[in-house]
């Protein structure tokens, strides 16, 4: 991504935050870890196969991490999950979301951003041959000024304390708080438009270009 591993970008975040006594990257993949290790941040172990597929939760491989690296659950008290294809968060997101965690009390927290001109409110299913149903069809009569306001979560910054994702399994436990994010930094890559558009806007950024 405009010349660099993208990995590189959370990575560096990561570090410059100066909140984490360890960066490790977690992957399956030599060339990620051979990456990762030059670029300041630990690859201690290889992923396992059995949680390194397209169908797993990645809250599996980060608690798969945590047991790894304190399996007498003693060492840490805050964990926090860097999803490397949400590059545009900075060192400075991940400074006021862990404030904003502390305040909080919370046991685990997610990034959100909000919905844009697309109103979730109005969303519709659509099959050939079929009406449109829409998923709240009762809001299809109110404003969009009037609705409240929804978020979306993004994968750039989730925290949790070590014993409650011990416990839950996922960050996503009942009582989950949620950070807002400004949707520049919440892009999440999961295609070629979405990586088009970090492109973009990490030359609004960072002043650089291809």
């Amino acid at each position: 991504m405009l010349g660099k591993p993208m990995i590189g970008y959370t990575i560096k975040a990561a570090l410059e935050s100066g909140l984490f006594e360890r960066v490790i990257v977690s992957t399956d993949c030599p060339e990620i870890a051979e990456i990762s290790k030059s670029l300041g941040a630990e690859v201690p172990f290889m992923r396992n196969p059995n949680i390194a597929d397209d169908i797993t939760p990645v809250s599996v491989a980060t608690l798969d991490a945590l047991t790894k690296i304190d399996p007498d659950a003693n060492k840490y008290t805050y964990i926090c999950q860097l999803m490397a294809n949400c590059p545009m968060r900075d060192s400075v997101d991940i400074i006021a979301s862990f404030d904003h965690f502390r305040k909080q009390e919370a046991r685990t927290q997610i990034s959100v951003t909000r919905y844009g001109w697309l109103n979730p409110w109005w969303a519709m299913e659509m099959e050939e041959g079929k009406p449109l149903r829409p998923l709240f069809e009762e809001k299809l009569k109110e404003r969009s000024q009037d609705l409240a306001t929804l978020f979306c979560p993004t994968g750039a910054i989730w925290w949790a304390t070590c014993d409650a994702l011990r416990e839950e399994k996922t960050f996503h436990a009942p009582d989950r708080k949620g950070f807002e994010l400004n949707w520049k930094n919440a892009v999440d890559i999961d295609d070629h438009d979405d990586w088009t558009m970090a492109e973009f806007l990490m030359t609004q950024k960072f002043g650089v270009s291809r």
